[in-house]
């Protein structure tokens, strides 16, 4: 039993690591977003639509920098420079972010709950990211070991 388990880990090692680091950047976007909230605003219940553009940046920048570092090396063990995966690293983090602002217009249009549209457009953006991650940014091919 704990042989067939150690198998199929071995054999899903990325997606389960790429799922850890997903719920870890999740968390470090959040608290960083809300530790500006609370430095530059005052931490507000209601923030204005100015504050909710800084959080908004903050929590995507930490988001997408967490992201890329925790994925290079944990998930897709990448050893390609680092100024050939980041631009595109970067791109492909503004293309789901695409993605999540169209389907939350477009439910919005069609009326659909909130927490339903959160919920659809955040599976949309994991899988996209995953994909766009695997497939551009850290491709398994050229092996350079230079930073």
């Amino acid at each position: 039993m704990t042989e067939k388990i150690k198998g199929l880990m071995k054999k899903y090692e990325e997606m389960i690591s790429y799922l850890v680091v997903g719920v870890l950047t999740t968390l470090v976007s959040w608290v960083a977003m809300y530790l500006a909230s609370w430095l530059l605003f005052g931490n507000p219940l209601h923030p204005t639509p100015f504050e909710n553009a800084v959080m908004s940046s903050v929590n995507w920048v930490a988001g997408v920098t967490f992201a890329y570092f925790t994925n290079r090396r944990f998930v897709f063990k990448s050893h390609e420079p680092m100024l050939r995966e980041i631009p595109k690293f970067v791109l492909s983090r503004v293309s789901t972010f695409i993605l999540d602002l169209a389907v939350r217009q477009l439910f919005g249009m069609l009326g659909i709950n909130t927490y339903i549209t959160t919920f659809v457009s955040a599976v949309l953006v994991f899988i996209g990211n995953y994909v766009l991650s695997k497939l551009l940014v850290f491709r398994k091919g050229n092996k350079v070991n230079t930073v």
